[in-house]
């Protein structure tokens, strides 16, 4: 990890979970943003609906569908993403979590990690 800032950090994990999830689903989201927290790395995803999910999203059953999706490929690639967490940071990812939305079309995932990152970057750079 090294003595880097927290933004320039920031940055990279987004555009690390940008690239996986295109070449995961074939597309990223529109825009991502991740923030360094204590013990937490929370990565929000806008845009991140396939024209058909966006259509099944108009329907109760399909907003079910989606979802359901999202999260068996959430739990299938997991750990995948986890250790780009743990590259990234050099730290230990103790749980993470995730949610979607179908109204707003957004994701969030947070990880929890072994130290406090914040307070890691913040030391470095004084």
């Amino acid at each position: 990890m090294g003595s880097q800032s927290k933004k320039k950090l920031e940055a990279e994990i987004s555009e690390a979970f940008i690239k996986f999830q295109r070449d995961l689903i074939g597309r990223g989201p529109q825009e991502a943003k991740t923030y360094i927290v204590n013990d937490m790395i929370i990565s929000r995803f806008k845009g991140v609906l396939t024209v058909e999910e966006k259509h099944l999203a108009n329907h109760e059953k399909g907003r079910r569908v989606v979802k359901e999706m999202r999260e068996i490929l959430r739990e299938m690639y997991s750990k995948e993403t986890e250790v780009i967490v743990e590259k990234l940071t050099g730290l230990r990812v103790l749980s993470s979590h995730s949610d979607i939305s179908t109204k707003t079309a957004e994701r969030i995932e947070i990880y929890i990690v072994d130290k406090d990152l914040e307070k890691m970057l913040q030391d470095s750079s004084n």
